[in-house]
């Protein structure tokens, strides 16, 4: 696949090959999210793509679903070639067609979708905020370089897959609303919230209202004012202030013991620039609040900030021990 072109290709179902490329990369387990951003924030207009490209593939998933898979003609005729030219007769364009598609499917591990279920991602580059509207009252507000799985007729039902993302839920008793963050369970009581996913680390900020974390198992219920780390099974609660949460929509980035390899992989979201750290700084603790656009302009104010010394590189910046 050429990250270089610029056309954007679409048959006739509508489908961006170049984005579509990168929705099946992207599912797989070794998914290479380096060069995925880099793709994202080469075009403002790749996150739009991208989107597009997921529901369209989720909506062949559900038409195959209800079609009967059989051997395509070309399968027991190999040396048919078709008009243009395929010797297979299955190009790129025909994936929607019987098994080939049915395979598709199966391997980037979108399932066997239901009438039911209609899902879609939406996701956003380095730098770029989006704010999703859910149509009950309810929103979602993505960070940089963020992704979450939503459902057209499971509104109330969120995964964040990567990034940050705060929630701002209409209290609804009979119908709540439940995220997935990996393999950690939430239930909003009816909340502002915020939730970072770090590598395996999971962040849950509350400003308003209650989640409860792990309802079917620790049931850690969360107020305004309080944050759960999540690390595995590992649930740490902590402190915080409530008007910290979500403070990256106005330029803020508030930590408290946060690790520099943490906060490195956050500003490089939120900067749409990379941000790296030296292994002997990666873990040292920080706790304080950083202001964006300072940072955008001269990113060497990390020096004093941070305590470190930073050196420009080819693709960003690397903090560094100060000599």
């Amino acid at each position: 696949m050429s990250e270089d072109r610029n056309d954007v290709a679409s048959g006739p179902v509508g489908i961006d090959d170049e984005a579509l490329d990168w929705v099946i990369q992207m599912a797989e387990p070794q998914a290479d999210w380096d060069a995925y951003l880099a793709w994202l924030e080469a075009d403002p207009t790749r996150a739009e793509r991208y989107d597009r490209a997921a529901s369209a593939l989720q909506d062949a998933a559900i038409a195959v679903a209800r079609l009967p898979v059989s051997p395509p003609a070309t399968a027991a005729h190999p040396d048919t070639a078709d008009a243009g030219g395929d010797p297979t007769g299955w190009t790129r364009r025909r994936w929607l067609g019987g098994a080939v598609a049915a395979a598709l499917v199966g391997a980037i591990g979108l399932g066997v979708w239901t009438g039911r279920s209609d899902p879609y991602i939406v996701a956003t580059a380095a730098g770029e905020q989006r704010t999703v509207d859910l149509g009950d009252g309810s929103s979602i507000v993505l960070a940089g370089a963020s992704e979450v799985r939503l459902d057209h007729k499971a509104p109330r039902v969120a995964a964040v897959e990567r990034g940050e993302a705060l929630f701002r839920v209409r209290h609804d008793p009979g119908r709540p609303f439940d995220v997935r963050v990996g393999d950690l369970a939430l239930t909003d009581l009816g909340t502002v919230f915020d939730v970072q996913r770090l590598g395996r680390r999971t962040r849950v900020s509350v400003a308003e209202g209650a989640v409860m974390v792990d309802p079917d198992g620790a049931a850690l219920r969360l107020d305004p004012g309080q944050a759960v780390i999540a690390d595995g099974a590992v649930l740490e609660r902590q402190s915080i202030d409530a008007v910290d949460v979500g403070g990256w929509r106005d330029g803020r980035l508030a930590y408290d013991d946060a690790t520099l390899a943490e906060v490195a992989e956050d500003l490089s979201r939120q900067l749409a620039m990379r941000i790296a750290t030296a292994p002997s700084v990666a873990g040292r603790k920080f706790r304080g609040t950083l202001e964006i656009g300072s940072l955008r302009n001269d990113p060497t104010l990390l020096g004093e900030l941070l305590g470190v010394s930073v050196r420009r590189t080819g693709g960003g910046w690397m903090l560094e021990p100060r000599r």
